[in-house]
């Protein structure tokens, strides 16, 4: 892991959670880490357990710069899509850092610029750059705390579980309860195909 793709500019690690998903929104955190950031820990939020990311999610906020989080919601997903949703949300939590960033390094291979910030795609980049990396440990735990307070509205999808991702018991009760107010209804929420399930950490 690296800690900085530009050590001479102020760099913030953007990434996106929930972009797969068939109900809830999209988050998406942006992070400035200290010059001198080292972790043996953090990696790619998909890399770690549930527990490694809610105890990494309190040190990030501890050690961090500047941090911020943001959403788009479901409703906004289905209005615009969801690669421009998930630009949006990017673009949200820059804009709330509480410290101007100077570049951008965006986990994947597009990203719609941000006004007056250049930036640097990377893929795979939350398994390769610190800031990013606790950009994918912020954005996730914090949509996955969404998704278990919706839990309590809607058991019966069992996001406490699945987190809103396509497994075969969150299309199922898809099928059988119908879609919620929070489902994504420009994405294909029922499949005549069985699906692959999701690990229940994702």
């Amino acid at each position: 892991m690296k800690a900085f793709y530009r050590e001479d500019l102020i760099e913030a690690g953007c990434d996106e959670a929930g972009r797969g998903c068939l109900a809830g929104p999209v988050f998406a955190a942006a992070v400035i880490l200290p010059k001198d950031f080292t972790h043996h820990t953090l990696t790619d939020s998909k890399q770690l357990t549930a527990a490694q990311r809610y105890r990494l999610r309190d040190e990030i906020r501890e050690k961090a710069v500047a941090w911020a989080v943001a959403s788009c919601s479901n409703r906004e997903i289905d209005r615009a899509n969801i690669l421009r949703a998930s630009m949006d949300a990017m673009h949200r939590a820059v804009a709330q850092l509480s410290r101007k960033p100077e570049y951008l390094i965006i986990d994947g291979n597009y990203f719609v610029p941000y006004p007056g910030v250049p930036h640097r795609c990377i893929v795979k980049g939350d398994a390769l750059y610190f800031s990013i990396a606790a950009a994918s440990v912020l954005a996730k735990t914090c949509r996955d705390d969404f998704m278990l307070a919706l839990s309590e509205e809607y058991p019966q999808y069992r996001w406490d579980k699945n987190k809103g991702y396509p497994t075969l018991e969150h299309r199922k009760a898809i099928e059988r309860y119908g879609a919620t107010p929070y489902h994504r209804k420009s994405f294909r929420l029922l499949s005549a195909q069985p699906e692959i399930p999701f690990d229940a950490e994702m």
